[in-house]
């Protein structure tokens, strides 16, 4: 084991400064963004830009490795994104940071595939779990000392600007210069939203609603710290707060929804993000320390979610298309990502600051009814059927979604449809079985795959 994360630390460094140089663009623009005099609804464009661009590079990006190699991908995204985040300080148009955006979320959804298929390969069946439980660690932590690095200039002078640049550009270093093997060449796996759907109404509505509310968070999030009166290393420890409460929040909500249904631990986060929104809402004018009280509530609650939704989909679907639901609910969450800043923003130009998270208040009790919905319509998952939040976790914070659970079985072919890129590498192989879900007219024996897909 520790040779094999010895073996890993390069690329553990690689994703450690590039997820620091996004981590500061993420709160810089939207701050350079106000100094500009850019509207609200514009500054929420930008944060739909971004995920737009992350989006098409989930399902183009595979097509750029796949025709020029790893390596040579890795090196021109890397290049591209490192200029992109110098440009943003030159082109002080919306319309130009819109593009810039687009293309930067493009690269980062292209390096991160290729650092994931790297991991993934270079594990074995017995460390790929830890492997990829130290990469989802980091993912969730490390953007924060980008967050913080906020505070070492004015974000009105250009150097903000070089760091985030100078830490993108270092990423390349250790892959450029690893002697290791390229990775197996990315294949596509099919993604079929209604299907999902079909499968888990709740799981694939849940990363659609969150996607809404996260996505209006890392646009408007500095924003709306601004305007409720807190200075730049204000802003930036408000934004670290929330982020860190996140990664905190993963593993009791976690424990919890591996052992009750998983549906109404959904429904209590989202109920209890959506109290933290609202208190922020009514304390945040006249108790100083109210709104990071209320900052750390909402990213507990709220950002574990799109995991809980994806565990709670595992949960539903066929070992063998883990990836393929994972993928989908990528999309899904995109979709919402999008659309999320635009209709926040609106809310903010109409309310000012307090939109913002009336706006997640309401999408979040919004879906929690759902969940408590769906509940009274379907029994949870059997016991024998139900997935590992730990495992669902490690995908929900992948862009390839490398399956921790099995040895790959080697190449396989490309998938029909629209698909979203992983390691070619990658399972499908022995997944471990389960118990069928018994249901009227079905035997002990009956194969659960071939039936239409169960609704949760």
């Amino acid at each position: 084991m520790r040779t094999t994360v010895a073996s890993l630390a390069a690329l553990f460094v690689a994703i450690s400064v590039l997820l620091m140089g996004n981590g500061l663009q993420s709160t810089l623009l939207p701050l350079r963004a106000q100094l500009e005099a850019f509207s609200t609804f514009e500054i929420g464009a930008l944060g739909s830009s971004y995920f737009v661009g992350f989006g098409a590079g989930c399902l183009l990006g595979g097509h750029v490795i796949r025709r020029v190699g790893h390596i040579r991908a890795f090196a021109g995204m890397v290049s591209l994104a490192s200029a992109m985040a110098l440009a943003h300080a030159l082109l002080l148009s919306p319309v130009a940071w819109c593009l810039l955006r687009g293309l930067t979320g493009f690269c980062f959804a292209a390096i991160t595939m290729i650092i994931e298929s790297w991991l993934n390969e270079r594990s074995t069946n017995q460390t790929r779990g830890t492997v990829l439980s130290i990469y989802t660690i980091i993912n969730l932590t490390v953007v924060t000392l980008g967050q913080l690095m906020i505070t070492l200039y004015d974000p009105a002078s250009f150097p903000l600007f070089a760091i985030a640049s100078i830490l993108v550009s270092l990423a390349a270093v250790p892959v450029a210069l690893t002697t290791s093997k390229a990775p197996a060449p990315v294949a596509m796996v099919q993604v079929r939203v209604a299907r999902l759907y079909r499968m888990s109404p709740v799981g694939t509505l849940g990363c659609f609603a969150v996607g809404l509310t996260n996505g209006a968070f890392w646009a408007l999030g500095p924003i709306f710290a601004r305007q409720s009166g807190l200075d730049i290393p204000g802003v930036a420890f408000f934004m670290s707060v929330a982020v860190i409460a996140g990664a905190a929040g993963q593993w009791p909500l976690g424990f919890a929804s591996d052992r009750i249904d998983r549906r109404a631990v959904i429904a209590v986060a989202c109920l209890a993000a959506s109290l933290a929104a609202l208190g922020m809402v009514l304390f945040n004018d006249n108790w100083d320390r109210g709104i990071l009280i209320f900052a750390f509530a909402f990213g507990v609650f709220a950002f574990p979610l799109y995991s809980l939704c994806v565990a709670h989909t595992n949960d539903f679907v066929p070992p063998t298309d883990y990836v393929e639901a994972a993928s989908g609910l990528l999309l899904a969450y995109a979709l919402g990502a999008v659309a999320g800043p635009l209709a926040a923003s609106h809310l903010m130009s109409a309310f000012g600051a307090d939109g913002l998270f009336g706006y997640t208040a309401a999408i979040h009790a919004l879906f929690a009814g759902f969940a408590v919905l769906r509940m009274r319509r379907r029994q949870r998952a059997p016991a024998s059927e139900r997935a590992v939040f730990t495992e669902a976790m490690v995908a929900a914070q992948t862009v390839s979604h490398v399956d921790a659970r099995v040895e790959p079985a080697g190449p396989e072919g490309v998938g029909e449809g629209v698909g979203v890129a992983r390691p070619l590498s990658e399972g499908p192989a022995e997944a471990p079985s389960r118990e069928p879900h018994e249901q009227p007219g079905r035997g002990p024996g009956h194969d659960k795959a071939a039936d239409p897909p169960p609704q949760d």
